[in-house]
């Protein structure tokens, strides 16, 4: 089981996993595709790769020509909403201040959009409570790639130097278990995927149902 006396860097994913933004997306969109005369984001399951960011599918929801636009008209409906709709689960902001007692040095790790990603996140944390956000688009590659978590690491470890018991990586999907284990950190669940998951859990994926067991699990240490 993770070592809370080991590990020296935490990366957590953002959406669904620090902040409850799936009702402020899925409202968000669904305004967007009935603009466009398409199904809600739910029916669009078939069209999306399970690879790819929320925001790197809409070419597959809205086609090619069409996908710029609809991106840009989601991003102005999400921050309209966000204010109203945006929160965080229970004993987050308390787990992120107990590993930052500790002198942990804890990121965000998301594909997210850089632009609503700064709009929403002070709307929650503190922003000296991590100390790097990294977003979608500024690796050499995404989640689930490794790329993503050396980037985020880069100058503190090189990737041969990352370990399971240096680095956890902490998030609520398949995309996140997928980058901790092929960048050899630690892959960490909390809860369950904000779009379900195809892939069974793995032995070496440990789950969590929620922050107030994960936080009872690291108090525990």
């Amino acid at each position: 089981m993770p070592n809370l006396q080991k590990v020296k860097y935490i990366l957590f994913d953002w959406d669904n996993t620090l902040a409850e933004s799936r009702t402020c997306l899925v409202a968000s969109v669904n305004e967007i595709l009935q603009r466009y005369g398409l199904e809600p984001w739910d029916k669009q399951i078939d069209k999306r790769d399970p690879k790819l960011s929320f925001r790197d599918n809409f070419p597959n929801v809205f086609g090619q020509e069409k996908a710029a636009d609809a991106y840009a008209a989601y991003a102005e409906v999400y921050k309209h909403n966000v204010g109203k709709m945006l929160s965080t689960f229970p004993k987050v902001k308390e787990t992120l201040e107990f590993l930052k007692e500790r002198g942990k040095k804890l990121i965000v790790l998301t594909n997210k959009d850089r632009k609503l990603l700064d709009f929403e996140l002070p709307l929650l944390f503190d922003k000296n409570l991590f100390d790097r956000i990294i977003a979608g688009h500024e690796a050499k590659k995404d989640k689930p790639h490794p790329e993503q978590a050396w980037f985020a690491l880069k100058g503190w470890l090189t990737p041969e130097e990352i370990t399971p018991e240096k680095v956890w990586i902490i998030g609520d999907s398949d995309m996140d278990s997928d980058c901790a284990l092929a960048a050899h950190a630690q892959a960490i669940r909390i809860g369950n995927a904000i779009w379900g998951s195809a892939k069974p859990l793995r032995d070496d994926i440990i789950h969590f149902s929620s922050f107030a067991e994960f936080l009872q699990y690291l108090q525990n240490q």
